[in-house]
């Protein structure tokens, strides 16, 4: 058990506060009684068996900040950084501001925030590894590091920032509620060392001494309903109508005198112009652009592979090349092999991929990854049953072909369900960029499109060197190609107009798309539009021999150049509703600054070098 001191003041110990039954969500705060199973079991802090005896054990605690009184000294970070041997570049609790009003009248407001313990946390549905756990006592939402994998899966849903991926030991980590210290009746060091009485803990929904508001909105906090976070506000001086973050978010928060007087999220534009920043195209998701797309190519060939006999396409039909149908099939799951490779390595410990499995009734990651297995095993098996026929000549008669039927069928079925569950990962409120069906029809855009250009441009080659005609073909394949850059391009059009319409974060990613990334927005729209026209045209002119040959290739050079650089901005555009962090710390514009000018190659700076 934590060690109390002799002279442990009284204001480090948490109150023994009468609550009502029910909090503001409608959740009961009792989460355990006396005869419920989950009663009444030590947590084994430090492999110690004892029991905890706070009256409160199992009561929903919660966080309370009084705005009025932060002085962002830090001292809140310093204890918990020191409690939990925290690294330079990590932090479970952080102090971030906003500032507004005029000189001389200009103020600014100090946040302090951690883990908010949630009802229902995303973190703990999100994760594939199943890493996190809801305790019943004190409701504290816990991660373990060990089983975690390195996704970073949770940073992403969590609106808060607290879940924090550590590059350099591949793991996350965040605020654990200092339960050792409340078994013993304790507050979380962050509490406890609160210089100016703005933080405090206590049994969620009693108010500390001298508090007069229990909210749970404060400008910049984003939306509580997304996960009903157990902390309270009291923030009762006036403020400016305009609050503006100082990172490099270009966020800011007005205050709504129409309706209740909340402060809503805007966009605050800085007049910039448009860029290229081809160079900031790069990310830690680098690995995902290349799995994402070459998935969605594989399972849009093996669609046109399998499917295009039976709309006409008979150079398609495994009779009319029964060297080079099995050959490709070979080479498609050898490519779906690689990408599978590939996506490991956005894990922080990739040789832990196998426990993406977990989870299977809540994290969208366990549902892509087993779709994308079930896909992968059924192409696989059909591929080894079509191209190696004879290592399975002991079965009765018509056995083999009606197997691979069957087989054939589960991946062209199996196939686009894995894409559906691919997309449902970026389905996140906490992301309003992504938070857009537009997403589905990029992805299934671009199974359409790359898959059959693929097919195409193949065979293409195939009937060049067999002086075989090959445009009756790429004509009807062209319909999935431009029917794939269309509904990619309806999406895109949509998701613009919604995301400027809904304000907030998501137009700020917009704004950032149309600015910052202005020009490579603009050329990637051109390119999208020029591969249709591209396609048509190709389709059209009816090329043939090795003419034909290399416009289909420079179609589909055009193509995935333009889908690469989509699929780049997808991942580098997106403005999550994350708390606002201060001029050096969490601040994404001064870690690209450390990391370009050598700064982070010092470990007090708190940003971790590239690696």
């Amino acid at each position: 058990m934590f060690e109390v001191r002799k002279d442990e003041p009284d204001y480090a110990f948490v109150p023994d506060a009468q609550a009502p039954d029910i909090n503001r969500y409608g959740q009961s705060i009792e989460l355990a009684d006396e005869n419920d199973a989950l009663a009444g079991k030590s947590l084994n802090i430090n492999g110690d068996a004892g029991i905890g005896e706070n009256p409160n054990r199992y009561k929903q605690h919660g966080f309370y900040f009084n705005a009025d009184n932060c002085i962002s000294c830090h001292a809140c970070e310093s204890a918990c950084s020191e409690k939990n041997d925290l690294a330079p570049h990590l932090a479970f609790r952080a102090v971030g501001y906003v500032e507004g009003g005029t000189y001389p009248n200009y103020q600014r407001l100090n946040i302090s925030m951690a883990c908010n313990h949630c009802d229902d946390p995303v973190c703990l549905k999100g994760c594939p590894t199943r890493a996190y756990t809801k305790f019943a006592e004190y409701g504290a939402v816990l991660q373990d590091p060990d089983i975690c994998f390195g996704c970073g899966y949770c940073t992403w849903v969590c609106p808060y920032n607290a879940p924090q991926l550590d590059p350099v030991n591949g793991q996350v980590e965040k605020c654990n509620m200092c339960v050792d210290r409340l078994e013993v009746g304790l507050k979380p060091a962050c509490a406890s060392a609160c210089l100016a009485g703005a933080l405090d803990f206590g049994i969620i929904e009693t108010a500390p001494d001298n508090r007069e508001q229990l909210e749970t909105q404060i400008p910049g906090f984003p939306d509580p309903t997304i996960t009903q976070p157990n902390i309270r506000f009291q923030q009762t001086r006036s403020l400016p109508r305009e609050m503006v973050r100082t990172d490099d978010m270009p966020l800011r928060y007005e205050r709504d005198d129409q309706g209740a007087g909340a402060f809503r999220t805007k966009v605050r534009e800085n007049g910039k112009g448009r860029s290229w920043n081809l160079s900031k195209l790069r990310s830690r998701e680098d690995p995902l652009v290349v799995f994402t797309l070459i998935s969605q190519g594989v399972v849009g060939a093996f669609l046109a592979l399998f499917l295009g006999p039976l709309f006409g396409l008979e150079m398609l039909a495994p009779a009319s090349h029964p060297v080079a149908y099995p050959a490709f099939l070979f080479a498609l799951l050898g490519l779906e092999t690689f990408a599978l490779a590939l996506s490991t390595m956005h894990l922080g410990k990739p040789h832990r991929f196998y426990r993406a499995f977990n989870n299977l009734r809540f994290s969208p990651v366990s549902r892509e990854v087993a779709g994308l297995a079930v896909f992968y095993n059924l192409l696989g098996a059909y591929t080894i049953l079509t191209g190696l026929p004879g290592l399975f000549a002991w079965l009765p008669a018509g056995w083999l072909d009606t197997l691979s039927t069957t087989l054939g069928w589960g991946a062209a079925i199996a196939g686009p369900i894995a894409l559906y569950f691919m997309h449902a990962i970026y389905r996140i409120e906490a992301r309003p960029f992504w938070n857009h069906w537009q997403v589905l029809t990029a992805f299934f855009g671009n199974m359409l499109t790359l898959g059959a250009l693929t097919v195409g441009l193949v065979y293409a080659v195939l009937s060049a060197f067999m002086s075989a005609p090959f445009a009756g073909p790429l004509q009807l394949l062209a319909i999935p190609m431009v029917t794939g850059l269309s509904l990619e391009g309806v999406g895109l059009y949509f998701h613009s107009r919604d995301l400027k319409r809904q304000g907030g974060e998501g137009a700020a990613s917009h704004y950032e798309q149309t600015t910052t990334f202005g020009k490579t927005y603009l050329a990637r729209n051109l390119g999208l539009l020029v591969s249709i026209l591209a396609v048509a045209a190709a389709a059209l002119m009816g090329l043939e021999a090795w003419v034909g040959v290399a416009a289909w290739s420079a179609v589909a050079a055009l193509v995935l150049a333009t889908a690469i650089v989509g699929r780049a901005l997808f991942y580098v555009l997106v403005i999550p509703t994350t708390m606002p962090g201060a001029f050096f710390w969490r601040n994404r514009g001064f870690q690209e600054h450390a990391r370009e000018t050598g700064l982070a190659h010092m470990p007090q700076v708190g940003v971790v070098a590239e690696h």
